[in-house]
């Protein structure tokens, strides 16, 4: 019964958090004043989810795991600005008129980058199934962003593109910097934590958005932005919390299940997040639009069926 109520818990956290997140992060990206003016400061943004992380990761870090430790930095600065960079680049991506449907479903894409790297290194060999897995994930997205059904005759600029493609590449360099934190931390003695992951790699999310910031100059014209504008200023606070209170029931899920448990609410919350958008948000797909968001779909939840059909016979490999 307590499992029962900690996935619950964990599952409801994570799918409440994001599609919440992702249901204001349209509302800001897509607000316009009677001036005109627009909320630009994607950095500015990025300091203000990375600082929330940090507080509450900190927070948690003290309580459930004793506080922090002298753990290796060098990984985690690392970490934390190319993930900072990815977040950067999508948001981007969505203020060039990318949608959040096709944003969210490009970011499913993010094996792309590991396979090719992982290829062009030759450490590894993908089955068939991966490989269809992929090209319907990547085809799919190509699709709805090809449609002819758009939102209030919006569309998906090269710009916007060029920045998913960006992101996906900094999501593929992500996956090599945690290998080497947990290589870091091996080798000096300690396993990862998940709070104290959150909170380091946070704290150096924002240190970086905060330079980046700065040198763009978003800084102050997004404190000001917000002042003029208060609705946009809570709505990017609830973004904040909504982000920080995320990742917190990701660790929290993690920490109390097997991790396929976690991939596979997050995957399956990113499936419903597009289609919550296109439901609520006034997104109108034509019969190629649909198609491509059913083939992306079914992408999406075929590469988690793989990863459940696979874990058995990872168990019987290792009892032999």
């Amino acid at each position: 019964m307590a499992s029962v109520l900690n996935l619950l818990l964990g599952a409801g956290g994570i799918y409440a958090s994001f599609l919440y997140y992702g249901s204001l992060q349209e509302d800001v990206l897509s607000f316009e004043a009677q001036d005109g003016g627009k909320f630009v400061y994607s950095w500015f943004l990025q300091v203000l989810e990375a600082a929330t992380n940090v507080v509450l990761g900190g927070l948690l870090m003290v309580v459930m795991e004793g506080g922090p430790r002298p753990v290796p930095q060098a990984a985690y600065a690392i970490s934390g600005a190319v993930q900072v960079s990815a977040k950067y680049c999508t948001t981007s991506a969505m203020m060039s008129g990318v949608s959040f449907p096709v944003a969210t479903l490009a970011k499913s894409s993010k094996m792309v980058p590991v396979m090719a790297g992982s290829l062009l290194l030759g450490k590894a060999s993908y089955s068939w199934r991966e490989y269809a897995h992929v090209l319907m994930i990547v085809g799919g997205t190509a699709v709805v962003s090809l449609a002819g059904g758009k939102k209030k005759g919006g569309s998906s600029s090269a710009i916007g593109l060029t920045f998913l493609v960006a992101a996906l590449i900094c999501d593929g360099v992500v996956a090599g910097t945690q290998k080497r934190l947990k290589a870091d931390l091996k080798a000096v003695g300690f396993k990862e934590k998940n709070f104290e992951m959150q909170f380091f790699t946070s704290l150096y999310m924002c240190l970086a958005a905060i330079v980046f910031a700065v040198i763009m100059g978003e800084f102050a014209p997004g404190v000001q932005f917000c002042i003029t504008h208060p609705e946009v200023g809570l709505a990017l606070a609830k973004v904040s919390v909504c982000s920080a209170a995320g990742q917190a029931f990701i660790f929290y899920t993690i920490s109390n299940f097997d991790p396929l448990v976690c991939t596979t609410v997050t995957t399956t919350r990113k499936v419903f997040s597009v289609l919550l958008s296109i439901f609520v948000k006034g997104h109108v797909l034509d019969a190629q639009g649909w198609t491509g968001v059913t083939l992306a779909s079914v992408g999406i939840l075929g590469e988690l069926e793989q990863k459940f059909s696979a874990r058995p016979q990872k168990n019987e490999d290792k009892t032999k």
